[in-house]
């Protein structure tokens, strides 16, 4: 079990989060920074992404890739990272008598990284390849449409990755200067997570990162909760299945109604128990994957259903899931409905909560995103303290004369039609 998260804050502002996990064989550490794609312009657009491929490609101590990934791998670790609309996170988990290690390579990428003008040539084929994949997906591609679609032409609805043109652009000097602004000690936090000694570890991170620039945390324009007047996306393409996200905007992420949201979205939308998948799938045969989900940023969130149905169900399955969202509004959860919902999310939720790489990713993000780190149990309580009444108040507050988006990638009903549906005709 883990003890209780420690905090320090550096001279230089990095804040660190140590959670110890007595008898665990791995460590974990994860460096964040409060970058994404909706702290980028319309030019810059992807850079947040790109600056986090380039950081594997070589520091001044290791000026290979290969000798950054076998530092972590030849002690039997792992390392990757990722990129989101509002962080950037990079991580490696590593046998626990190892974690010095982790911790030191993690402290070279931020703060020593070359990048060379010829890696940068390279890898600009590779992202712009992730971007064509993601195209070529049409699971994946659907959620960008849905994307620009709920939030419009404003940076917290663009694509993570950028475009092709603007990741063509991109040359050094722009990486550099974005790196000054955001990967400074106030803007970051990092999290480790083992069988360690804290002192220890402190002392490793005091030293490891004295190069990292205090720096200031940047302040994130406010984005604009509105339905865009283009909120329907359709790309035709003549593949078998009809891919579909119904959305509408919710609300951030330190809302009072997060909690009582997180088991609407439960009981609506997660796993084969959930109302969608009964109804759509089960009951009627509409659609062979079909669930829920719901993103909170900073100030701006939403909640999306998304299915994969064929041609002929689409208008039907669309207007079932319409259904589905309007019953919540109308009709009281029962009790029992509650009961089972508030166990499978409180079950889900403490099964995620079994490892060090686990605990310094919630750990890490939250601290963070929402400046403090909000102990398990707490979580647990304030779901088990949801009541019928916040659940209908929610719906109501989300789906009430609901302003629906929609994407669809694949062959479609025309957006004339869609629109219909959606309003109800």
């Amino acid at each position: 079990m883990a003890g209780e998260p420690q905090i320090t804050t550096l001279p230089g502002g990095l804040r660190v989060v140590f959670t110890p996990v007595p008898n665990a064989q791995a460590a974990a550490v994860s460096y964040w920074t409060q970058v994404g794609s909706r702290d980028e312009t319309p030019i810059s657009n992807g850079l947040s992404h790109y600056i986090e491929h380039m950081l594997f490609k070589g520091t001044t101590r290791r000026p290979t890739a290969p000798e950054i990934s076998e530092a972590i791998e030849g002690a039997g670790g792992s390392l990757n990272a990722f990129t989101t609309k509002e962080v950037t996170c990079y991580w490696n988990n590593l046998p626990f008598e190892s974690a010095e290690t982790g911790i030191e390579v993690l402290a070279d990428m931020i703060q020593r990284s070359i990048l060379d003008p010829a890696e940068i040539e390279r890898e600009r084929t590779v992202v712009q390849q992730e971007i064509r994949r993601a195209h070529d997906s049409p699971g994946s591609y659907v959620s960008e449409l849905a994307s620009v679609a709920t939030y419009g032409d404003q940076p917290i609805g663009w694509p993570i990755a950028g475009t092709l043109e603007t990741v063509n652009a991109m040359q050094r000097d722009d990486f550099i200067a974005h790196m000054r602004r955001f990967y400074t000690g106030e803007n970051s936090v990092l999290s480790i997570a083992g069988n360690l000694d804290p002192d220890r570890i402190l002392e490793v991170v005091a030293r490891e990162f004295n190069e990292l620039p205090s720096g200031l945390r940047p302040i994130r324009s406010v984005a604009v909760a509105q339905r865009p007047e283009d909120y329907i996306h359709i790309e035709e393409r003549g593949i078998e299945q009809t891919n579909l996200t119904l959305s509408t905007l919710g609300f951030g992420r330190r809302d009072p109604d997060r909690y009582a949201a997180d088991l609407m979205n439960t009981a609506l939308g997660r796993g084969m128990s959930s109302r969608l998948f009964k109804e759509v799938r089960e009951r009627r045969g509409l659609a062979y994957s079909v669930g829920s989900g719901a993103a909170r940023y900073g100030d701006i969130g939403n909640v999306a259903v998304s299915a994969g149905v064929t041609r002929e169900h689409q208008e039907e399955a669309l207007q079932v899931i319409i259904a589905e969202l309007q019953q919540l509004v109308d009709i009281p959860m029962s009790a029992e409905e509650l009961q089972r919902t508030k166990d499978y999310a409180c079950g889900a939720f403490r099964l995620s909560l079994e490892t060090p790489m686990s605990f310094a990713q919630r750990h890490g993000g939250q601290l963070l995103n929402e400046g403090e780190i909000e102990p398990a149990d707490v979580t647990v309580a304030r779901l088990r303290a949801v009541t019928i009444e916040d659940i209908q108040r929610v719906a109501r507050r989300l789906f009430y004369d609901a302003r629906f988006s929609l994407a669809v990638v694949g062959p479609s009903a025309s957006a004339d039609r869609l629109d219909a549906i959606l309003h109800g005709a």
